[in-house]
């Protein structure tokens, strides 16, 4: 079995889906409004653990009732095995139009809240794990999470990582998401390989240097894939990087190369696309 799992944040989401997102001034009626724990390490946990049967969550929540549903909903109605320290905050919250055209559009309220060292939380444990996902943690947070075989980063989590002193082994993220550009020279170290997805036009990927990595195929140091076939009618984008990204840390977790984990999480993100919300698409693999 592959052991997984993912260092980072959580939202309480609210969902509203309706035909379009209004203009300034207009008053629109949603046809459908449901609430998730959601954000990019809930989602990728969740992805997680549908792939690998098993997935671990190093988090931290606020102290009021979102924060309750965000926990409760994470362990009870998804399975995660979470582990949340606790902050004396309202937990983070966003609302989410999904309109018919495929796209999410997001509002956030209030701050990222993510995972400290000095948290009470089972860090020694990560060193026991093939591969994590790390989207928010102090430097501290981000150095024990690099104790497991194979560490996938987002951009997102920059705040963390440039204080770390430690190299991730992949870095992803959206090249149309000016959120999650990365440059060389933005960390030191560098990450050692660079995903750049492209949302429905495939994607490129390079190696930052010449270190020998397990994970290349042929001994290549860059390359691009095609888009992955919809395994449905499109329904809405929310999630689908997370889920790319846990598809593609799983990938390497279990061995299968760059171009394999990949492929697996270019698979994740397309299952998403066809579900409504974050979970209701995402790929399960058999006997997990």
């Amino acid at each position: 079995m592959t052991r997984v799992g993912v260092v980072g944040h959580v939202e309480w989401v609210q969902f509203a889906v309706l035909a379009r997102v209004p203009v300034a001034g207009e008053i629109v009626h949603a046809r459908e409004a449901f609430s998730e724990p959601a954000g990019g390490g809930a989602v990728a946990a969740v992805q997680l653990r549908k792939l690998a049967g098993a997935a671990t969550f190093l988090t931290a929540i606020g102290n009021d009732a979102a924060a309750r549903h965000t926990g409760e909903g994470l362990r009870e109605r998804y399975g995660v095995d979470l582990h949340a320290a606790g902050r004396q905050a309202p937990q983070r919250r966003t609302f989410t139009f999904l309109d018919d055209g495929g796209e999410r559009t997001i509002t956030v309220l209030g701050e990222r809240i993510v995972p400290e060292l000095a948290d009470p939380l089972p860090w020694d444990a990560l060193g026991e794990l093939d591969a994590i996902y790390l989207t928010g943690g102090d430097a501290g947070a981000v150095r024990a999470a690099r104790a497991a075989r194979v560490l996938v980063a987002t951009p997102r989590a920059f705040a963390g990582l440039t204080g770390a002193g430690v190299a991730v082994d992949v870095l992803v993220g959206s090249a149309n998401d000016p959120g999650e550009a990365y440059e060389p020279g933005m960390l030191d170290p560098e990450p050692r390989i660079v995903v750049r997805t492209h949302g429905g036009a495939g994607g490129e990927w390079s190696a930052t240097g010449d270190e020998p990595l397990p994970w290349l195929p042929g001994g290549r140091r860059s390359g691009t894939w095609a888009p992955t076939p919809l395994p449905g009618e499109p329904v809405d984008a929310y999630g689908c990087g997370d889920s790319f990204a846990a598809g593609l840390t799983y990938g390497l977790g279990a061995g299968m190369g760059l171009e394999g984990a990949i492929e697996l999480g270019a698979r994740c993100g397309a299952a998403c696309l066809c579900g409504r919300g974050p979970y209701a698409g995402q790929l399960e693999l058999a006997g997990s």
